[in-house]
């Protein structure tokens, strides 16, 4: 009989980020989703107690069928913002103190409540729920964590836009408008990034440097079709970048800013250029489109490389974009940055996040100049995961649209952790992990949590 009864057990986990909130119900016995529900922000710090409250129960309502809401057990929620310094952190109380409130609103009475950061629940995520290992976040930010029994026990980066987060979304959107004032002023060689984020930005056509477009085969001009591989159009950005949203102490940052350069995606707004986003704005580009891109799955340098390849080294037919350095005179090179400037510096600095797929796009067309700026990233990822001294083997999982199936720093990373013997296991967000860890938690706590 008791068998029976566990059958009919239910399980809620809960993704809470800068600008959704995602909510999954699924059976307690095997963890098949059952149900789904999205809401508004969910960053434990940004939002206060009281519109937190409602996002949640708002989400966790669209998941759950009011007549199955006195089966469900246990709760587990990844929450943006709530660090794992210790349990009495602000934003694991203000997680905790909403959710449950949440719960009662909605008559809910769950044996245990879990409350853990969304990186914990993101890592978590990957196959077998792991409790020890390595996680890199590479979204808006950047960010590597050790986990010890489902919560962080050494953080590395994530410092923010200011201070840090180097290889990150913003890291590279910043390097891309540097090398076009670079090229604009004659500090620079010549990149297609010039006109490219003179576009994005505003700049009126007539201040932008002519670009010329031609086919190439090993460096010579080529009349067919182009034959292009690829990115295939650039995925998101999002992913939470350090402790509390993008590395930022304060939970503020690209968790809750920053929107792609035609329509924000995802949960932080900065979805692909054509607004299509999944953790924090971050999906790879087909996966809502309808072609493949698994939730979750290990992603190896031999994995990526063809979706990578017009990064890291492209091989047959390819479109080169060539700057016509002669044709862009000094007035206009003046006129761009007086442009470009103003333009830059009437936004938020993170939102030079959204500028990041236009270097791989770039990069993709083999622009010299992107791809250093992507090699570069990957350096600085790489450094991150070094602090950490992980063992060969050592498990990584990586989360965040730079690293995703099909993102620009996917096979690039991938081949410098080969040195370490390490391979990349990919998660879109921490929905997965949060109901594993809510499934942990029927009959007890679970890891990483506060019960109520």
């Amino acid at each position: 009989m008791r068998d029976l009864v566990r059958d009919r057990d239910l399980v809620v986990g809960l993704d809470a980020g800068g600008t959704r909130t995602r909510a999954v119900l699924a059976s307690a016995v095997d963890g098949r989703v059952l149900g789904q529900g999205v809401a508004g922000p969910g960053n434990a710090l940004t939002v206060p107690v009281p519109l937190l409250t409602d996002h949640l129960a708002e989400a966790v309502a669209r998941a759950v069928p009011e007549a199955d809401r006195a089966r469900v057990v246990a709760v587990a929620g990844g929450f943006a913002g709530a660090a794992e310094t210790s349990s009495d952190e602000p934003g694991r109380l203000n997680a905790l103190a909403a959710l449950t409130a949440a719960l009662r609103r909605l008559g809910i009475a769950a044996d245990s409540v879990g409350v853990s950061s969304d990186i914990e629940a993101a890592f978590a995520s990957a196959p077998g729920a792991p409790a020890d290992g390595l996680a890199l976040v590479a979204g808006t930010g950047a960010v590597a964590m050790r986990i010890r029994d489902r919560r962080c026990a050494v953080t590395v980066g994530g410092d923010g836009w200011l201070l840090g987060d180097d290889g990150g979304g913003f890291w590279i959107g910043r390097s891309a408008v540097r090398a076009a004032l670079r090229m604009a002023d004659g500090r620079g060689g010549p990149t297609t990034l010039a006109d490219a984020v003179g576009r994005a930005l505003g700049v009126p056509s007539g201040a932008l440097p002519h670009v010329e477009e031609r086919l190439y085969v090993e460096d010579r001009p080529y009349g067919g079709p182009a034959g292009l591989g690829g990115l295939d159009g650039e995925g998101g950005l999002g992913g939470a970048g350090g402790r509390n949203g993008v590395g930022s102490p304060s939970g503020a940052g690209g968790r809750d800013g920053g929107g792609s350069p035609s329509g924000a995606g995802g949960r932080d707004g900065l979805g692909s250029p054509s607004g299509v986003g999944s953790r924090d704005g971050v999906e790879s580009p087909r996966s809502a489109g309808g072609g493949p891109n698994p939730a979750v799955g290990p992603v190896s340098a031999d994995a990526s490389a063809s979706a990578s390849v017009s990064v890291s080294g492209a091989s047959g037919p390819a479109r080169k974009r060539l700057p016509a350095e002669s044709e862009w005179s000094p007035d206009r090179r003046a006129a761009y940055r007086m442009h470009l400037l103003p333009a830059v510096m009437a936004e938020p600095p993170i939102h030079l996040a959204r500028l990041a797929p236009l270097v791989a796009e770039a990069a993709r067309h083999e622009d010299a100049v992107a791809r250093a700026i992507l090699d570069e990233a990957a350096d600085h990822l790489l450094e991150p995961v070094r602090a950490l001294a992980p063992h060969q083997g050592e498990r990584i999982v990586a989360t965040g649209g730079l690293l995703g199936p099909e993102g620009p720093l996917t096979a690039l990373l991938s081949e410098r952790l080969k040195a370490f013997g390490l391979t990349l296991d990919w998660v879109a967000d921490g929905c997965r992990g949060a109901v594993a860890l809510a499934r942990l938690g029927h009959g007890g706590p679970p890891p990483s949590s506060r019960t109520t």
